[in-house]
């Protein structure tokens, strides 16, 4: 591994959802709250997708509201920090050795084309199986849901996980929407899928190298805890 402690950022390339007209992408706090916390750490990031370049964001992430959480909004003012997403780089061009953890976003857009990349399911493997820490927050869960390990396993199988819940997709409107039930689906693979007493409550599960995020209020506290794993093996 790399003596300077790096991170790859998986977000979507998905804007829009099939069943509905209703447009998604990034919900961008997931990446600004994670992101401040790593910065400030001292670990450097860079941004990939499954099909690289120009990355959209969910619209509703962008309410004067949800932009005021955590300093989003400073972030979305900041030219060069959002000129990352103009142009990310292929998963298929990522090489494993420049990185010591991966980090999943959400938004609903992960939904479409996460578990639809064979390069971020053998991307994810490969992070876990060479003792690099593997997290993810709020939807980006679904790109667990494909992962196999060497021993044909699922990643997920026994382990304790999150994500988001389906009374929150209740809640936001969009069980109708999206195209499976995400914490069904990590059940069926076998995870002990926890989640927090009330809907939307920040909420992290760790379970070794692997932190999970239930919702967009748990993207700090998976990179608090991603940062501490970082740290304690430097």
């Amino acid at each position: 591994m790399a003596t300077t402690k790096k991170i790859l950022v998986i977000v979507t390339n998905v804007g829009e959802y099939e069943k509905v007209g209703m447009r998604t992408g990034l919900w961008l706090g997931e990446l600004t709250h994670f992101w401040d916390v790593a910065e400030q750490a001292g670990i450097s990031m860079d941004i990939a997708s499954p099909l690289g370049g120009k990355i959209p964001l969910d619209p509703e992430s962008l309410s004067h509201e949800v932009l005021a959480e955590l300093g989003t909004g400073k972030r979305y003012r900041d030219r060069k920090f959002m000129d990352l997403l103009e142009d990310t780089k292929k998963i298929s061009e990522v090489n494993l050795e420049d990185y010591d953890a991966i980090y999943l976003t959400g938004g609903h857009g992960v939904m479409f084309d996460f578990p639809q990349s064979r390069d971020l399911e053998d991307l994810m493997a490969r992070f876990y199986e060479s003792d690099r820490i593997v997290s993810t927050v709020c939807h980006g869960g679904t790109g667990l849901l494909n992962v196999t390990l060497g021993n044909g396993d699922p990643l997920v199988k026994g382990r304790r996980v999150t994500g988001f819940s389906w009374p929150e997709e209740e809640l936001a409107d969009r069980a109708d929407a999206v195209p499976y039930n995400l914490q069904e689906e990590l059940q069926k693979l076998g995870a002990d899928y926890r989640m927090a007493g009330r809907p939307f409550e920040p909420y992290v599960v760790e379970d070794g190298r692997l932190i999970t995020g239930q919702n967009p209020g748990s993207a700090r506290g998976v990179a608090e805890a991603v940062v501490r794993r970082l740290t304690a093996v430097a």
